[in-house]
């Protein structure tokens, strides 16, 4: 998903990057996992992407997700559908129950194919569609981390509280931003209302940023305290912005 974003700021344009500030020393990890796994359920849900373009929400494309959760495995499948986009934008992500470690991830979409296995080192393929080149992963990484497709999951299965910020270990390839281990960071939580459906909700409002663009975009979620649903996402880069409502 994270990295579905990434491709839709390159195709909008105006994407400058700036160097992220320094992040807190100690960072969440598969073996340093402070989460509650008993919060990620089975479960299906669709949410509505916008543009905001002079206070106007204009549909650009639906996103589902899909989560399997067994015994030993999660498997969770995103699905976009762009409006201006004639084909789905597919990733899969499987990780393990017990402390989220990651075991593969798939990409698809028009614009490149990736596949990836984790293990000791980290194996697959990417093609660029567009330049029509395939480049053989092998990637040896010494720390634990996260799948950088899984961690929006993640993070609504932390001890979110008034105030909670981290940082979190993840691993992104894309060539054409960030390869390897980086980060991506809470910058704040805080206790609010949504109104959501025409009732008041009771939510943590939980703004991220992360390595991938450079921490020039700002992802903004807004989870039931309660049931721990992403209700709303909003996406901030530069002068742009972008929105996801739950469709319940």
């Amino acid at each position: 998903m994270k990295n579905l974003v990434l491709v839709l700021l390159v195709i909008l344009g105006n994407f400058t990057p700036i160097f992220s500030q320094e992040a807190p020393i100690l960072s969440i990890s598969p073996l340093n996992n402070p989460a509650n796994t008993n919060l990620i359920k089975s479960e299906t849900s669709k949410m509505t992407w916008f543009m905001i373009k002079d206070s106007l929400k204009i549909p650009i494309g639906t996103l589902e997700t899909q989560i399997q959760k067994e015994k030993e495995k999660i498997y969770i499948i995103t699905t976009v559908v762009m409006k201006q986009s004639p084909t789905k934008w597919i990733d899969s992500t499987i990780v393990e129950v017990q402390h989220f470690k990651p075991i593969y991830h798939s990409s698809f979409n028009q614009q490149r194919e990736m596949v990836l296995q984790f293990g000791k080192k980290t194996t697959g393929y990417y093609l660029d569609k567009q330049a029509g080149s395939k480049t053989q992963i092998s990637e040896k990484t010494n720390s634990s981390f996260f799948d950088s497709n899984f961690y929006p999951q993640l993070i609504r299965s932390l001890p979110l509280k008034e105030g909670y910020s981290n940082t979190i270990s993840i691993f992104d390839y894309n060539p054409k931003a960030k390869v390897g281990v980086i980060k991506a960071t809470i910058r704040k939580t805080e206790e609010t209302t949504y109104t959501f459906n025409g009732k008041k909700r009771q939510v943590w409002k939980v703004e991220t940023t992360d390595d991938i663009s450079n921490n020039v975009t700002i992802s903004t979620y807004y989870i039931d305290q309660s049931t721990r649903e992403i209700l709303k996402q909003e996406i901030d880069f530069g002068s742009r912005k972008m929105v996801m409502e739950l469709v319940e």
